[in-house]
């Protein structure tokens, strides 16, 4: 394996040979697989505390209206 501005590399075919052990140590910057030199997969490890998704979109994401409404006008006595 070899490593591209910090983040550890493998080919594809290396990659298919070793797919088992790489997925038990995976760090947590993942690993960047190539094939003929160029990036086409990132194995990254998945995150068991989804309490770090929290705030992750702040800024990014900007609410329209009332989101406890649909929008639908109702009356429950007609």
């Amino acid at each position: 394996m070899t490593y591209l501005d910090g983040v550890q590399t493998i080919g594809v075919s290396k990659f298919k040979e070793q797919c088992l052990s790489l997925v038990d140590s995976v760090a947590p910057e993942g690993i960047l697989i190539t094939k003929h030199g160029k990036p086409v997969a990132r194995l990254v490890p998945a995150k068991a505390n989804s309490s770090e998704l929290i705030g992750v979109l702040k800024g990014k994401v900007k609410i329209k209206g009332d989101i406890l409404s649909t929008g639908a006008r109702w009356d429950a006595e007609s």
